[in-house]
């Protein structure tokens, strides 16, 4: 019988050998492929004024408003072609938000119940937004930022391994294996081949390895640039500083050509002038970005060829707007992250 001729649930006792596929939840989840990804990338002419190229996707025209909607979906699929998610587990895992957002809203499209375990001082703008979509949110402790969350997400799992799903994105290679599928592309045909440097800050550092492995296939002549922040105590939300954390199981340090470290303060400012600039509103993980992309353009000023400069704006800078910073009344970055409350930003 056809993957397609299979009823909702069926399994047939010669299939011993085989994982227990759920084929209608199966059927229901790649339906979710076509709305994920293919975004759009803009040139940013005002902020470069000619002197190489920029391009940058906004994955924040994502249905979850984020480049995570990728990884979510990636995972969520795979689980389901494994047979270790089906209807009866609920999804668990740790998140600064985003990733989690993806979940939620792919959990209520395939009627899968969703937990989550987060910083309690990621934004607030991103507890309702799960709230909406109807997920369990465990808040961890925030001094600890994902690293804790991650620890409660595999107690949890241990105690009750039945009931879980537990993709575990931090070492799940669905994660960076749908950069390199479709992320990775998708730049490199909107930059109609063109692509000199690939920028990209990390998290689970998924976008950044599995992009660099696509662009390797081009040969060496794209170069890597990976973002970090520039302290252990920082305000980029998502993003890690890795001397300082857990490294994530995926991380393949060999993905990258150079390192560039960036300021809290550098990135918000950079996605404030860009707001006003371009009319492009970006979260503080694009803004490290873009600051990242104008420090390789201007140690490149002496070089004959002209730059083309890939990136991806991660999540819109709706999800901020909490942050005084839009309006130059300050930076949560500024004397530190006292990560304390609610709604303040994860360190």
């Amino acid at each position: 019988m056809t993957e397609e001729g299979r009823e909702d649930n069926s399994w047939h006792p010669e299939d011993t050998d085989r994982p227990r596929i759920d084929w209608g939840l199966l059927r229901r989840a790649g339906r979710l492929v076509d709305i994920v990804g293919h975004t759009p990338a803009v040139r940013l002419d005002k902020l470069t004024k000619g002197r190489f190229t920029l391009i940058a996707k906004l994955e924040g025209l994502n249905p979850g408003g984020s480049v995570k909607d990728r990884t979510a979906l990636a995972m969520v699929m795979d689980g389901i072609r494994r047979g270790v998610l089906t209807r009866e587990r609920r999804i668990l895992d740790a998140t600064s938000g985003n990733t989690g957002i993806g979940y939620a809203w792919i959990g209520a499209a395939l009627d899968i119940g969703v937990t989550l375990c987060v910083p309690a001082n990621a934004s607030p703008e991103r507890f309702a937004i799960l709230k909406a979509f109807g997920a369990e949110v465990i808040k961890t402790d925030p001094l600890e930022a994902t690293d804790g969350s991650q620890r409660v997400a595999r107690q949890m799992k241990a105690e009750d391994p039945d009931r879980w799903f537990y993709p575990d994105q931090y070492a799940n290679n669905a994660n960076w294996r749908v950069h390199m599928r479709t992320t990775g592309p998708e730049l490199w045909t909107q930059s109609r081949e063109a692509l000199t440097h690939f920028v990209s800050v990390i998290g689970t550092t998924g976008t950044l390895v599995g992009s660099s492995r696509f662009f390797r296939t081009m040969g060496n002549t794209i170069r890597i640039v990976e973002v970090q922040p520039d302290s252990a105590i920082h305000g980029l939300e998502g993003i890690k500083h890795l001397p300082t954390v857990d490294v994530p199981e995926i991380y393949d340090p060999e993905a990258k050509d150079e390192l560039i470290r960036v300021s809290t303060e550098e990135a918000q400012d950079m996605c404030r002038f860009v707001a006003r600039l371009e009319g492009v509103l970006a979260g503080p993980s694009g803004g490290a970005n873009l600051v990242a992309a104008m420090r390789v353009a201007e140690r490149a000023r002496e070089e004959k060829r002209h730059l083309v400069i890939g990136l991806l704006l991660p999540d819109s800078g709706t999800r901020y707007l909490h942050d005084p910073f839009w309006t130059g009344e300050g930076s949560s970055g500024e004397g530190g992250n006292t990560a304390g409350k609610d709604g303040e930003r994860e360190t």
